[in-house]
């Protein structure tokens, strides 16, 4: 099974839409709230190339990007050979 890392806030949307995705598909995932520290955060941008904001996804160290992102992948039929990796 794939090794799944969502950095989230407690109170974003589009975080809660993600790990909704995660639990249908059945796999299990690691949270990491960045809310409250700086430096964690900062980790994830570096790690993301970037991006602040939340989600940020990763699948075996791979950068799946964030909510929409993940659900395009599953539509166009891609996040079920990165799970089942």
């Amino acid at each position: 099974m794939a090794l799944i890392e969502i950095y989230t806030t407690p109170v974003c949307p589009y975080c809660v839409k993600a790990k909704a995705l995660f639990k249908k598909k059945g796999v299990a995932w690691t949270e990491i709230d960045v809310a409250a520290d700086e430096d964690i955060r900062n980790g994830m941008v570096q790690k993301a190339g970037g991006k602040r904001t939340v989600p940020q996804i990763f699948i075996d160290g791979k950068h799946v990007g964030g909510c929409d992102d993940l659900y395009a992948l599953d539509k166009a039929g891609g996040l079920d050979p990165l799970l089942n990796a």
